[in-house]
């Protein structure tokens, strides 16, 4: 997943090359106006092979003055600004426009910031064509609010390719009372919880992860971190994301949406209950507890913005909580520099959450939103235009072994390549994407797989709508603020602050947050026997 989100300015090191060769091959590859043939997708079950329904030649005239183009303005949250994304954006620009005739703007926010930078963007009226969302970022919530546009009649007139690629019941997993208001990205559609550790200090230290089954049994093994790497962190948390939080959201529950009130993951009930009151909660935020007092967290986890990725690639930390899927361990050594191994703690579970983890809206404030579902298309249709985004610049940031296997050019690693994103899974097809010369070249066939076996929840299509308790959420949102960076963290003793955080979320409203989750969800039920 959440997603996952998720570069650093590195310099690029290119060594032996004279100022001849220089020139000769930006020359070249500035001179390009076409991408590389178009690669194939690995399973053709869920992807089709599409082509843009719009050329340039069929667009309206240019609405505002930027170079006789019209501007989108795409927002995403990015833990790493790579160094060269503006070179990146350059030329997506020459490409973009000789396909819609428009460029892009691209700005990323730390996912740390992304709800007041967001917030102070609407309340401006600044411009946002395109920007990220995802059933874990509050989006029935934002939808509510009335942000984004529905897409229905947009997806019809310039998303053809989208529709042809995306399964229907896909697709529609964002709609809310009947419209879409999100384009979901092509990619996995489960994930499992888990801890993603670094390999290195597994094999020095000779720790035995064979018997590892539950979050507690990493006690022992964050106890040897301590003692033989005093300078390492066994564990990155802080107070938005630590294993508590991943644990139990979809490890235990189905979150059901934005505020109080969650499904439980096994059995057959469909009682909505408030998480904080549950025994796994209480039982997480003492293991939580447990391990910060032995040492195993930062002493300034609860206030630290670092985040898990950074924190591993400087050295400090040993091991962070993660969404788990086929080939996440490639990822996760791209996006820290270091060999990670992963251990799965749950098994794979698909919500409504994780089939719409990652999905771009068109907002309000969109100056162009045809020109916004013309780009957004091209990403599930071109290839080259995804791979660009994905991955940067042939020849710069990575180079081709095979038609869709790519590998980083001499001198060039995950530590100082100039471009590294590594988000592929935000983006359009990923199954178009290409993959790491280190990967599996059956990895697309591998997310079928993952998808195909997943537990699937209960409440898998429900979204729910928070219109009619928009206050309570927003007090309950509040209190979880002021009580879960501790609880999240291990800072005080849950048996302590929990029953504060339980009668100030009931005076906030929960309750009734609760009931109305129960309600739409019991007419959802109804209506799908």
């Amino acid at each position: 997943m959440f997603n996952k989100l998720n570069g650093k300015a590195f310099p690029i090191i290119i060594a032996s090359l004279v100022v001849v060769a220089i020139l000769v091959v930006f020359s070249t590859m500035y001179g390009q106006t076409s991408g590389p043939s178009d690669p194939s997708a690995a399973y053709a079950s869920t992807v089709a092979t599409g082509t843009s329904d719009t050329s340039a030649t069929e667009l309206e005239p240019a609405e505002d003055a930027n170079n006789g183009t019209d501007k989108l303005v795409m927002v995403f949250p990015a833990g790493n600004v790579p160094k060269d994304i503006k070179l990146v954006e350059q030329k997506i620009n020459e490409y973009l426009l000789k396909k819609i005739n428009a460029t892009i703007d691209i700005r990323t926010i730390d996912m740390g910031a992304w709800w007041d930078k967001t917030g102070l963007m609407f309340a401006s009226n600044e411009q946002i064509d395109i920007m990220f969302t995802a059933g874990w970022m509050r989006f029935g919530d934002e939808v509510a609010k009335g942000r984004y546009l529905p897409l229905d009649d947009l997806l019809d007139r310039y998303g053809k390719g989208i529709r042809t690629i995306l399964d229907p019941s896909i697709l529609e997993a964002s709609k809310v009372k009947g419209k879409i208001y999100g384009i979901v990205t092509n990619k996995e559609f489960a994930s499992s919880k888990g801890l993603v550790l670094r390999q290195d200090l597994v094999d020095k230290l000779g720790i035995d992860l064979s018997a590892v089954r539950t979050l507690a049994d990493f006690g022992p093994i964050f106890e040897t971190i301590k003692l033989r790497e005093p300078n390492v962190a066994p564990l990155q948390a802080r107070a938005d994301r630590s294993p508590l939080t991943f644990m139990m959201q979809y490890g235990v529950f189905d979150m059901l949406g934005e505020g109080p009130g969650v499904l439980r993951r096994e059995g057959q009930s469909t009682q909505v209950q408030n998480m904080a009151e549950t025994p796994e909660f209480m039982a997480y935020a003492k293991l939580m507890y447990q391990w910060n007092r032995a040492g195993y967290l930062k002493a300034d986890a609860t206030t630290s913005k670092d985040n898990e990725y950074d924190a591993v690639k400087a050295g400090n930390a040993f091991a962070y909580a993660e969404s788990l899927k086929p080939g996440f361990e490639i990822q996760a050594s791209r996006d820290t520099g270091y060999p990670m191994v992963s251990v799965e703690l749950t098994k794979p579970y698909t919500t409504t959450a994780d089939t719409t983890s990652a999905m771009f809206a068109i907002t309000r404030n969109a100056k162009h939103p045809e020109k916004a579902m013309m780009f957004l298309n091209l990403l599930y249709t071109d290839p080259y235009l995804l791979n660009l985004l994905d991955w940067g610049i042939e020849g710069i940031h990575y180079i081709k072994q095979d038609k869709d296997v790519i590998d980083y050019p001499p001198g060039v690693d995950s530590k100082n390549v100039g471009y590294n994103l590594n988000q592929p899974w935000m983006f359009g097809n990923q199954l178009n994407s290409y993959l790491w010369a280190n990967e599996n070249p059956r990895l697309w066939e591998e997310y079928r797989r993952f998808n195909e076996q997943a537990d699937k929840s209960k409440a898998l299509g429900f979204v729910f709508n928070p219109e009619g308790v928009k206050t309570q959420i927003a007090a309950s949102i509040l209190v979880e603020k002021e009580f879960t960076p501790a609880l999240n963290t291990g800072a005080q003793d849950p048996e302590k602050i929990i029953p504060m955080y339980l009668e100030k979320l009931r005076a906030a409203g929960a309750d009734i947050v609760v009931e109305e989750k129960q309600r739409q969800l019991n007419e959802w039920l109804a209506s799908h026997k």
